[in-house]
């Protein structure tokens, strides 16, 4: 029985506040929009996200137009590379990106490393496939983590796949129970 998670990488946020409450600019919001008729036909079962704003923002209106309610998972949100909640800049982010992905078990202190974070969000994923089969799943996240939790089904998701992603993105993921099938890239 196939079943379908359609990873939506939030939009464009602003560059400054918070992890967990940062929400998305003018163009995010516009592209919320694009997703939301993008993925309106496919027939989407359920809705799942990280709890930061800027996730369940992207895929919020899809969820409205179909009349379902967001499910959020603590451990989809971003990884922790800091131990903090601050937003890491771009200059101090890829350093530890190409760290992190050339060793899965580098962290800093009281971050997060690479294995901890696939781990924690393999779990979902796991009880998604097992809970929804046969469903179509929309799931809001994030660049790294996505890239970790597609990793972990195709070692070619790595650094420079992430790297290559755009704000939004969306890939479809197709399952027959716990193995993935095939991985479509929507976002265009």
């Amino acid at each position: 029985m196939k079943t379908f998670i359609y990873m939506v990488r939030h939009g464009e946020s602003p560059k400054d506040g918070m992890e967990r409450t940062r929400g998305l600019t003018e163009k995010g919001k516009s592209d919320a929009l694009r997703i939301t008729d993008l993925l309106l036909e496919e027939g989407i079962d359920v809705f799942v996200s990280s709890p930061y704003n800027r996730s369940i923002l992207t895929i919020q209106e899809l969820a409205n137009r179909t009349g379902k309610e967001i499910r959020i998972f603590e451990d989809l949100r971003e990884q922790n590379f800091s131990g903090n909640d601050k937003r890491i800049s771009d200059q101090d982010l890829f350093p530890l990106l190409h760290k992190s992905f050339s060793d899965p078990n580098f962290a800093l202190a009281g971050g997060e490393s690479n294995a901890e974070c696939q781990n924690r969000a393999i779990k979902v994923i796991q009880e998604l496939l097992q809970t929804y089969q046969g469903k179509k799943i929309v799931l809001g996240t994030h660049g790294a983590i996505m890239t970790l939790m597609m990793g972990y089904y195709d070692s070619q998701y790595d650094l420079k796949f992430l790297l290559n992603t755009s704000k939004p993105d969306i890939y479809r993921m197709e399952f027959n129970g716990q193995e993935l099938v095939e991985v479509k890239r929507l976002w265009t």
